[in-house]
Parts: structure tokens; C-alpha cells; sequence
């Protein structure tokens, strides 16, 4: 007997509440287990009237029982509580200290009051001890005492029926059904008696408590029937709290797990001597006790394996079945919530529950926030590369982007309904916005870069179509070489626009973005031909001197010229010119857009038709043409070559050719010279006349003539050696310095020659026939003379070389 009971005081005999006890008695009975299931009795009566005996043998409890032998005096100070063994549901029993206690002395009746008045606010039922031979008393059947419980329950503001045992001891031969009308009209005159608030003034005694009459034997004179009638009366407190029992009101009802806290709180505002609002107190122990119970589901959450598995993965990637995962384990705390806080306030527990389901949210964002980043990341990575692929199997642009773009948004959106967390009611609509975002940028920025290979891919196009013909058609500089770049132009530009249009129908672009890609695609192609032209232009003096030299240096047929002296050097020269000059009027301005302009005519009047000025009037200037930095009708954004710069280059042009001209008329004047070497016929007969006896003497003696002839032999190998024709072709002065240069080398080569020759004969030659020798005589000065030739064609080669140097030195000094 008593052994699990656990008995503890929970209030001193000073009125200090037991925290530290109340906590221990809690954790081992495993109070906070049992929700509403509970019950608590307590037992109030004057001191010394068997409340602990009872309690002890009703319930087994170990309360301290008074002694007999020792003494009537007071034995419990202050509460005890125990909880009651082998009765179901769990009870908690109260031994309250007695009252008219002799200890306290008769004006300290503060603790008797007080202990009632909390008995009453923590209990189901309150056992009223009290002795048979007292009923019909004024005092000693504690009416004082009830009449203050009456009135504290009128301050309760809402009926809790509370269930009073009145538990009448040593009862005696008076049947218990003549006592109890007369307690119960006691108990009647005492309700009618206290003043009730005006909300109350009518309520009867049944709507706060319930009132029960019992009756015992004599403990020391009867024990035997004293026990088993409180065994009968024990079998009472089983299913206590079950409709009809003693108990079965569980209005106000405190659970389990926040019982130590409401009544450290009611005992509190009672030594405050406060009124007490139970159903005030009710909703602040709820409070407390549903935020204590929210905060261990908080932190029990964050230690829960399973979520930081969980979140780590997230972590590090997608998690399948993320939301179901983690809102099975939101729905676990909350469903622990549910259970641990069930019995207390509803309006307390509902918006608990929504607070804890916000801060649990609330701890969970970040990680659903970072499972909706790895989609959209892995969702747009599986675009790119989707897309990428279509690209180059050749489908449309915009075909690819469009599907690409639907199929992975539908598999972004189940993958945000996978990863949707049943509590939580947060919108994904934002994540969607940005994904479409990214693949609206991403599809932009492929169909830029497209746009600019396809860009520069028809730029090389125009560039390889339009430079080369452009620059081969300036070169050729005629009256038809604007119209022909212009053909030239249009056309290329027609069949590159029109393939240009075509691709971009691909790429689904507004027809505005579609005319400004063409619009460029124009401007290139006229940039081309235009930066053409400028080039060509920067090279304009070195085209006039190609065309001029083409001309004047080529006849007709394109062979060079050979200045025989019947060519009319002036006629060929004028026409070369005007050729360079109509290569400069071309190339002098940009004519793509077919207007007019007179840069021609005004080229040829200030350049060739310049009136003579030797005139009389040469003091008097007419007006340049070429005088300005702008062409008449021509824009400067067309102009290429100024009036200014195509008088300068013509200047150049004519100095450039200069020298062309003159070495021509050199050459023609060397020819005429070299073609008329016999003297006039009038010479040749005053020779003759003059030279007849000398003629004569030669008839008359042949050995003159062979004299003569070795002399013309002699004479002729030195004309051919010195090149004497060549020489004076370019000139008298500069044949005869050439000529000085050479000659005695060449003699001294001769005449080493003819020594070489007399020195090979042998002694087999000197045993020849005399006549043998005298016979190949003949064919022996063939041979020298042939020696002497072949001696004189390579002194001249040798020569050849240092006497044109010298030559071409001697003529550009004297120039």
C-alpha cells in the first residue's frame, strides 16, 4: 500500500509552491502522457477529522496520518499530492492541511481560504470531511468555508460543475437518508445566502456543482466495516471522468501536460489575492503550454534525421519526391503537435498550430527555395542542350525554340508540382516568370549570334561578289563602268537580300527587326563598293601611270612599240593621256545612285583644253575649275578625289611621264641616226672624182689590196667587239666615253690572240710540204679572222654591260 504513489508537497505550510517537486512528481507518475484522461480529488475538512486516513485507505495513498497516542495536533502542513494507485484513468489526489486548526490560531483563517479556493479551481471533485454529530452545526460543518467556495465560484464567470462528496465520518444510528435532506438544505441556504453577480442571480447550485452525500463508519470502532465501505466507495472513482461519473464534466479541463503550469499560476494569482478568471487562465495556460509544446516540435524537427538528410541533399542537387518527403515529415510534427495539445483551448491550439506551421514553413523555405533553383537550373541547362541539338539537325529556329521551349517548361512545372510542400500554399509563379526569362535571354542570345554568323556569312558573300569585279572594272575605267558596278550591285544585292529574307523567315522576327537586318545588309554591300572605290582612288596615280605606259609603250594589238622614227610620238602621247585622264574622271567620284555629273568635261577643259599662254593676254586669268575642294552636283560624301587632288595627280601624272616621253624621242632620233651612216651621194662623187689616181695605184699594185683587207678584217672585228652602232645609239657624248673605256682592251685582247695563234706551230708542221702551207694560207686567215670574231663577240658581251652603266650614269648626269 502507497508504493507508486509519489507523494510530494506541492505548497508549504508558508504558501511556497514546490516547482522543482511538481516537475519530479510529473515525470516519473508520466502525467503529461494522459491528455484529458486524468482526474484530480481533493479532501478539505477540519484538522484532525481522518482526510489522510480516508485518503490513505481509499485511494493507497502514504499520506502522514495523524498518531492517537500522541496527541490531537495538526498533521499535514500546507498540500500534499500523490497520485492513485490502480485506478483508471490516473488521479491525482490533494491532502489539503485541516482547518480551525489550533497551529494557526483563530484570526489566521487566510491559508484555509486559500487552499480551499485552489483545491476548488484545480479539482474534479473536492471531498468535504466531515463528523456525523456536526450536521445542523453552524461552524463545525465548515458553512463558513462553503460559503466562501459559493462565492469564489460566482467569480468563475462560466458554470464548471465541480462534483462535492460530502463524506459524513463516525456515522450513527440517524439513517443516512434523514441526514442527508438536512445537508443538502444546509448546502441550499448557504447558495441562497452568497451574492451572486448579476449575470448569476438566478443560477441554481446544479449548473456549478454536483452534489454528493456518502457515510462512513467509525474508523477505530468499526474498521472492518469502515474498510468496506470506503472499498464500496473506492470502486466510484473508476471511469471517473466518464458521462455521469463523479468526474464526467470536463468542461475547463487542463491537460495533462499543462497542469503543473496552471496550477503554479492559479496558486500564484490567489497569494496575489486576485479574482480569479478561470476561463482567462485557461486560455493563458493554453498559451503557454501550446507554445512549449510548439517550440519542442520546432527544435525536435530540426534534430529529425530524416529532414537533415534531406536538406543536405538538396543541397547538392535535385531530390526526387522532394515534397512529399518533406511534407510527410511536417505533417508527423504537426500531427505530434496535435496530439500533445488536443485538450487545451481550441481557438489557443488552432492558432498555435498555424504559428508553429509558419515557423516550420518558415525553417523549410530556404531548402525548397534552393530545390526550385536546381530545376530551374537543370531545367534550363536540358534546354540549352535540347535546343542546341535541334539546331543542328536543321530545324527552324523558332520551330526549335518553341518546342524546346514548351516540353521543358511542362517539365519544370512537374517538377515544381514534385517538389509543392502540401502545408505550404507558397506560389512558384515567380521561378516560372524567371525560367521563362532565362530562355527567353538564352533563345536571344543564340538568335543574335545566329543573326551575326548569318550577317557576316552574307557580308563575305557581297565582299567576295562585289570587291574583286569592282576593283577590275575600275581598273578598266571607261564610260561604262559605273553603269556596270550599278548592274553589278543590284543584282548581287537582290540575290543575296532575297536569300537573307528567306533565313530570317526562320528565326520568327517582326517585320521591323527584318527590314533594319536587310537595311544593313544594303549599307555593307554599298560600304563595299564605296571603301573598293576609295581604295582605288588612293591609288590613282599609280593607275594613270599603268594606263598611260600601257598606251604609249603597246600598239593596238598590245606589242611593245620599237621607235623606228615614223610613229607620231606627240598623237601617242596626248591619246595616252586623255586615257589617264578619263581613269581619273571615273574613279573621282562614287556614281551608285545614277547621278548626273560633269567631272569629265571639266577634267578635260582645265587639263587638256588650256588655251596657249604665249597669247598676248597671258597677264589675264581665266577662271580654274579645278580651284575647289567640292565638284559641281557631287556630294563630299561622294567625292573621292577633290578638283584640288585631281590637279595635283595630273601634275604628277605629267612630270612622272616625262621621261618616258623623252627617252622615246631619244630612241626614234638614235634609230633615224644609225639608219642614215653613208655619206651623202654628193660626197661619194666628189670621192670618186677626187680618188681616181689613188684608185689606180691600187689596180697597179695588189699588194695594197691585201694590205687593205687585213686592215677591213681588222676594222670589222673592232666594230663588232666595240658594238660601235649600239654605242652611239643613245647619243654621241655618251658613244664616244664608252668607246675610250673599251678600246684598248679590246685591241690588247686582239693582238694576244694573233700571238697565241704564231707560237702553236710544231716540228712535224716545219717537215710539211712547202706547198701545203702555202696552200692552207687561205683557210688559216678564215680561221684567225673567224677567232678573231668569235674574240670580238665576247669583248663586246663583257663589255657591253660597264659601258651601259657607264652610259646611263653619264646621260642622267648630263640631264
Amino acid at each position: 500500500m502507497g508504493d507508486g504513489c509519489c507523494s510530494t508537497q506541492l505548497i508549504d505550510g508558508d504558501g511556497v509552491y514546490n516547482v522543482s517537486g511538481m516537475e519530479n512528481f510529473l515525470k516519473t507518475v508520466k502525467l503529461g502522457e494522459y491528455g484529458l484522461s486524468y482526474a484530480v480529488v481533493s479532501i478539505m475538512g477540519p484538522q484532525s477529522s481522518g482526510k489522510s486516513t480516508l485518503l490513505n485507505h481509499l485511494f493507497h495513498t502514504n499520506f502522514r496520518e495523524m498518531d492517537a497516542f500522541e496527541g490531537r495536533s495538526q498533521t499535514t502542513k500546507g498540500i500534499w499530492m500523490a497520485r492513485c494507485v490502480d485506478i483508471e484513468p490516473c488521479t491525482i489526489i490533494m491532502d489539503m492541511e485541516g482547518s480551525d486548526g489550533r497551529e494557526r490560531g483563530e484570526d489566521d483563517t487566510a491559508f484555509e481560504k486559500q487552499s480551499a479556493l485552489f483545491a476548488l479551481a484545480v479539482s474534479n471533485i473536492v471531498l468535504i470531511n466531515m463528523w456525523c454529530h456536526d450536521i445542523g452545526r453552524e461552524q463545525a460543518a465548515n458553512k463558513p468555508l462553503l460559503k466562501t467556495v459559493f462565492q469564489v465560484m460566482m467569480r468563475l464567470f462560466s458554470p464548471r460543475k465541480t462534483t462535492l462528496l460530502f463524506v459524513i465520518r463516525d456515522k450513527t444510528k440517524t439513517p443516512l437518508k434523514s441526514l442527508e435532506p438536512i445537508l443538502r438544505e444546509d448546502i441550499q441556504k448557504i447558495w441562497h445566502s452568497v451574492q451572486k453577480p448579476l449575470e448569476h442571480k438566478n443560477t441554481t447550485l446544479s449548473e456549478f456543482f454536483n452534489v454528493e452525500v456518502v457515510a462512513l463508519s467509525s474508523f477505530e470502532e468499526k474498521e472492518e466495516q469502515f474498510k468496506d465501505q470506503v472499498a464500496n466507495l473506492r470502486q466510484r472513482f473508476f471511469h471517473s471522468i466518464a458521462p455521469g461519473g463523479l468526474a464526467g464534466d470536463r468542461r475547463g479541463v487542463i491537460p495533462a501536460s499543462g497542469f503543473s503550469f496552471s496550477a503554479q499560476q492559479i496558486w500564484k494569482v490567489i497569494k496575489e489575492n486576485k479574482d480569479l478568471d478561470l476561463p482567462a487562465h485557461k486560455v493563458m495556460v493554453a498559451t503557454v503550454r501550446c507554445e512549449e509544446i510548439a517550440n519542442e516540435k520546432i527544435a525536435s524537427f530540426a534534430d529529425n534525421e530524416e529532414w537533415r538528410h534531406l536538406e543536405e541533399a538538396v543541397q547538392n542537387g535535385i531530390v526526387p519526391g522532394f515534397g512529399k518527403k518533406l511534407s510527410s515529415i511536417l505533417e508527423n510534427c504537426l500531427i505530434g503537435y496535435d496530439m500533445e495539445a488536443v485538450y487545451f483551448d481550441d481557438s489557443v491550439r488552432t492558432s498555435k498550430r498555424r504559428q508553429l506551421e509558419s515557423k516550420l514553413l518558415q525553417f523549410v523555405q530556404p531548402a525548397y527555395h534552393s530545390m526550385l533553383g536546381h530545376l530551374r537550373s537543370k531545367a534550363l541547362e536540358d534546354f540549352k542542350a535540347r535546343f542546341e541539338k535541334a539546331l543542328e539537325s536543321g530545324e527552324g529556329f523558332a520551330a526549335a525554340a518553341n518546342d524546346c521551349t514548351q516540353s521543358l517548361m511542362l517539365a519544370f512545372n512537374e517538377g515544381c508540382k514534385d517538389a509543392s510542400i502540401e502545408q505550404a500554399a507558397w506560389d512558384s509563379s515567380k521561378v516560372r516568370e524567371k525560367f521563362s526569362r532565362d530562355i527567353d535571354a538564352y533563345v536571344t542570345s543564340i538568335r543574335m549570334a545566329k543573326l551575326y554568323e548569318l550577317m557576316s556569312l552574307y557580308e563575305k558573300k557581297l565582299t567576295k561578289a562585289l570587291s574583286e569585279p569592282v576593283e577590275a572594272m575600275l581598273d578598266a575605267a571607261s564610260d561604262d563602268t559605273w553603269p556596270s558596278i550599278r548592274r553589278l550591285f543590284q543584282r548581287e544585292l537582290k540575290t543575296v537580300l532575297s536569300d537573307f529574307a528567306l533565313t530570317l523567315s526562320l528565326f520568327n522576327i517582326d517585320q521591323t527587326t527584318v527590314k533594319k537586318l536587310l537595311a544593313k545588309l544594303e549599307g555593307y554591300a554599298r560600304s563595299v563598293v564605296e571603301s573598293k572605290a576609295r581604295e582605288e582612288a588612293g591609288r590613282a596615280l599609280m593607275h594613270m601611270k599603268d594606263r598611260f605606259l600601257t598606251l604609249f609603250s603597246r600598239d593596238s594589238d598590245s606589242m611593245p612599240r620599237l621607235w623606228t622614227g615614223k610613229e607620231d610620238i606627240k598623237a601617242i602621247t596626248k591619246v595616252a593621256r586623255l586615257a589617264s585622264l578619263k581613269l581619273l574622271s571615273v574613279i573621282a567620284a562614287i556614281r551608285l545612285d545614277e547621278h548626273k555629273d560633269n567631272i569629265e568635261n571639266t577634267l578635260q577643259l582645265a587639263l587638256v583644253d588650256v588655251p596657249n599662254s604665249s597669247t598676248s593676254n597671258r597677264s589675264i586669268q581665266s577662271f580654274d575649275p579645278l580651284a575647289s575642294n567640292m565638284w559641281e552636283d557631287v556630294s563630299s560624301t561622294r567625292t573621292l578625289i577633290t578638283p584640288v587632288q585631281c590637279k595635283s595627280l595630273w601634275r604628277q601624272l605629267k612630270a612622272g611621264t616625262e621621261y618616258t616621253v623623252t627617252q622615246a624621242i631619244a630612241a626614234q632620233e638614235a634609230n633615224k641616226r644609225n639608219n642614215n651612216w653613208l655619206p651623202p651621194p654628193w660626197a661619194i662623187a666628189v670621192m670618186l672624182i677626187l680618188g681616181f689616181n689613188e684608185f689606180m695605184t691600187l689596180l697597179r699594185n695588189p699588194l695594197y689590196l691585201v694590205v687593205i683587207f687585213v686592215a677591213y678584217l681588222l676594222g670589222t672585228a673592232l666594230w663588232v667587239q666595240l658594238n660601235i652602232s649600239g654605242e652611239f645609239r643613245n647619243g654621241a657624248l655618251s658613244g664616244i666615253l664608252s668607246l675610250s673605256t673599251k678600246f684598248l682592251p679590246t685591241v690588247m685582247n686582239l693582238l694576244k690572240k694573233l700571238a697565241d695563234m704564231g707560237h702553236r706551230p710544231t716540228a712535224q708542221d716545219t717537215r710539211r710540204n712547202p706547198e701545203l702551207d702555202s696552200n692552207s694560207f687561205p683557210n688559216g686567215v678564215n680561221s684567225t679572222s673567224t677567232s678573231l670574231a668569235a674574240s670580238s663577240n665576247k669583248t663586246s658581251s663583257n663589255s657591253a654591260a660597264a659601258s651601259s652603266n657607264v652610259t646611263s650614269s653619264l646621260t642622267q648626269r648630263a640631264e
